[in-house]
């Protein structure tokens, strides 16, 4: 096994014995954060492809259980390309194993998602025979009981051709470990943000749709997609301060028409009446009453409904009642709007 030190970052690359030969048709990259527990799953996953052209490279982003997962990935060492550097955030960990990346084709894989066996072969087929740029699929979620059944894209739906205005209108989405992409046309479209941000692969995807990138989207899932209790809707009034902040981004830094710039808009809009929302709910089990009708107004001044103005009603005439309504239905979590705003992934 290969260990050297990078000059032009702080990391360290080991390089498997088996990682030999002519470069591969395809690199698999793996950041790896928190994900100790599910990493070997995820590798195995990709061992068992019927695609053989491939390379693994996982990139450990300072992650705080490297002890753990060097451990897990001890066995396998031989057969991947290791990263470890200073955490930096994902799009920065997926833009080190780009740079050190062989194939001209990148497939994406968080370290806790796993693979059918055809993924890579039926991906890689698609893209080739109707000459896109990049494609992705759709995923089975697992990982939590009501998870089963359901995949990704029934919650958050691809329709249409997935051009520049269907993804920034959340009407394509795309799933970053069903994706693979021309190594080329990413590095065209200037590669993930450098930067600490969210949504940093939803920001790629729009530019690279925007630099004329075709992308397809196969709708068969081809993966698993785990849903963890950690990143679910306990933290559902950080989840849209991110979409929010996300959408803001995308207006500082993409130039777009006015036509693109209403979009944005009506998407900010529309999470900042989600976030009200939210805001409403937990005031309404704090007790605090006086605020949770004042937050499902605001959240009614950005989108209009019947059952945000009952909601409102309820609130202020009736709200314990509002409250044993809340815990009865759902015990977990209840939307009392259905959200149909996706977020960017």
């Amino acid at each position: 096994m290969q260990e050297l030190q990078s000059t032009s970052k702080e990391i360290t690359l080991r390089v498997g014995r088996n990682i030999a030969g002519p470069a591969p048709a395809i690199s698999v990259v793996i950041p790896a954060y928190n994900t100790a527990e599910y990493i070997c799953e995820t590798l195995e996953s990709v061992f068992a492809q019927t695609f053989s052209g491939y390379e693994i490279i996982v990139v450990n982003d300072g992650s705080p259980d490297t002890q753990q997962l060097e451990r897990m990935l001890d066995k396998h060492l031989d057969d991947i390309i290791y990263i470890k550097q200073s955490n930096a955030g994902a799009g920065v960990a997926r833009n080190t194993a780009i740079e050190h990346a062989r194939g001209e084709i990148i497939a994406f894989l968080d370290g806790d998602d796993v693979w059918f066996p055809d993924f890579l072969a039926s991906q890689h087929q698609f893209l080739e025979t109707n000459g896109y740029d990049m494609v992705y699929c759709d995923a089975e979620l697992f990982g939590v009981p009501f998870a089963g059944g359901k995949t990704f894209m029934n919650t958050s739906p691809s329709k249409g051709p997935a051009e520049f205005n269907r993804l920034l209108d959340l009407r394509c989405n795309v799933i970053t470990s069903g994706t693979i992409a021309r190594k080329p046309v990413i590095a065209a479209a200037g590669m993930f943000e450098a930067e600490r941000v969210q949504a940093e692969d939803f920001h790629l995807w729009l530019r690279m749709a925007q630099s004329g990138a075709k992308i397809g989207y196969q709708r068969k899932p081809l993966l698993k997609y785990r849903v963890r209790l950690d990143s679910l809707s306990g933290d559902s009034v950080s989840r849209m301060v991110r979409a929010i902040e996300a959408f803001k981004r995308v207006r500082r830094t993409i130039e777009l028409n006015e036509e693109q710039q209403e979009i944005v808009n009506r998407r900010i809009s529309g999470f900042e009446a989600d976030l009200a929302v939210e805001h409403g709910k937990s005031f309404l089990l704090d007790g605090n009453f006086q605020a949770a009708v004042d937050a499902f107004l605001k959240a009614n001044r950005h989108r209009k409904s019947l059952k945000l103005t009952a909601i409102s009603i309820l609130a202020r005439i009736a709200p314990r009642t509002l409250v044993k309504f809340y815990r009865s239905r759902r015990p977990v979590e209840i939307a009392f709007v259905p959200n149909s705003e996706n977020q960017p992934d």
